[in-house]
């Protein structure tokens, strides 16, 4: 009889390990998710700033799984797992599985801060970008009719907490709109009445794990963009329209986009002694967790120490993910005794800044490519990245209209309508 192997999470991970499960006769595999959907989350940025749609970056899990003849999809939110019945508990049924692959992936950490939690903008979903694509646009028509100065300046300062790749790539693009389309869609406001853009981060450089040469170079091409950069500084709170900083600066503004930090998603059911920190699952060098013998982790959920090049485990980000789907599936394919180690091989890693400028640093950080021929890179890679054809050319030709015109036509403000409760069944 086949094995049933459950999978939690359509991410990097997850959907790598279906893909290369499918077809598979050995095994049954049912892949699950909250969303009917796979995104791409390093471009979720410009979805939030109305330079893509959503559907460009995102596809229906159904038809990406349609001809695999192994595979099925349940669409459902995990609740709690039961290791000794071997089944997990959604919110709308049970699983039972022979082998389970958590790659759950991440969500943000607010550090305990609640007024943060509660009042922030952060940047991990597509519900999340869409929230800050209307936020900003409706800020931006509400400022036209105010008189105060004041007041414009607060509904259009703009503070992102969190200087990595996704801070350094939306302020960089908010800079460029506000240099351009803010000024040519809303005459009513002068530039002094666009606000100010705000990066702030506890390390003592933007883009702290990359190389210097790349942190140099987009600290200096952000601040040339106008941008007010705070290192060693955190975000203490944000109540009352203010933000308010470790070093006792506070920033009146009504928007705080939260991009300062992620941890590891947390399920009941799970011995304590396997999590590790940031909430990751520790697992040996095969991703199978410490306690279990049927039961794997992927990706950012996941914190593997073996790795001699990563003892602290490995980064949070795309290819270490993949790498690990891809290994996990070979070695399931395998005798036991045929099994292989994951080992992570380091691809380089990219930033964009904006318009003709990226930073790319090559493996082995200590050589670095900046500016035009870096960000012909960045684009390359992040349409292969995309999960169909259909979708790279989109996004392909979205970025060549507004490398020509400096504009995009997706800046609508769609809510969805409220019905009223009385008449719902």
């Amino acid at each position: 009889m086949k094995k049933t192997i459950v999978v939690v999470g359509g991410g990097f991970a997850g959907i790598e390990f279906v893909k290369k499960m499918a077809n598979n006769e050995h095994y049954q595999v049912i892949l699950v998710d909250v969303n009917n959907y796979n995104f791409f989350p390093p471009l979720i940025y410009q979805v939030s700033t109305g330079f893509m749609e959503p559907s460009a970056i995102s596809y229906p899990f159904r038809k990406i799984l349609r001809k695999k003849k192994n595979v099925r999809f349940r669409l459902g939110e995990l609740k709690s797992v039961v290791p000794e019945e071997q089944k997990i508990v959604l919110s709308n049924g049970e699983l039972h599985y022979d082998i389970l692959v958590m790659a759950t992936g991440t969500e943000s950490n607010f550090f305990g801060n609640k007024n943060i939690e509660q009042n922030s903008l952060p940047m991990k979903t597509i519900s999340d970008a869409l929230s800050l694509r209307n936020t900003i646009l409706t800020r931006l028509d509400r400022a036209t009719r105010f008189e105060e100065r004041e007041e414009r300046k607060k509904l259009l300062s703009f503070v992102i907490a969190g200087a990595g790749p996704t801070g350094v790539e939306l302020s960089g693009i908010l800079a460029e709109m506000r240099a351009s389309i803010m000024r040519k869609d809303y005459p009513e406001l002068s530039q002094e009445d666009l606000g100010d853009i705000f990066l702030i981060d506890g390390n003592d450089a933007v883009l702290a794990v990359m190389s210097k040469d790349a942190q140099q170079y987009s600290e200096k091409k952000l601040r040339q963009y106008g941008i007010e950069i705070k290192l060693n500084t955190l975000v203490k709170d944000f109540k009352d329209e203010t933000v308010y900083l470790s070093d006792g600066t506070e920033i009146p503004s009504k928007n705080l986009i939260w991009a300062a930090g992620v941890k590891a998603k947390q399920f009941e059911g799970f011995n304590a002694e396997c999590i590790g920190p940031g909430g990751r699952m520790k697992t040996n060098a095969y991703n199978l967790v410490e306690g279990y013998d049927n039961i794997y982790a992927l990706g950012d959920c996941a914190i593997m120490f073996t790795d001699e090049n990563y003892p602290k485990g490995h980064p949070q980000l795309a290819q270490p993910a993949i790498q690990q789907a891809k290994n996990l599936t070979e070695n399931l394919s395998r005798d036991k005794d045929r099994w292989k180690p994951f080992k992570y091989k380091d691809k380089g890693s990219l930033a964009i800044i904006g318009r003709n400028k990226s930073v790319l640093d090559f493996p082995d950080q200590k050589h670095s490519m900046k500016g035009f021929f870096a960000w012909l890179i960045w684009i390359f890679v992040h349409i292969m990245g995309l999960v169909n054809f259909k979708n790279r050319v989109r996004t392909f030709f979205n970025w060549i209209g507004y490398y020509i015109f400096k504009d995009q036509s997706f800046r609508m403000i769609i809510k969805p309508s409220r019905r009223d409760k009385s008449k719902d069944a």
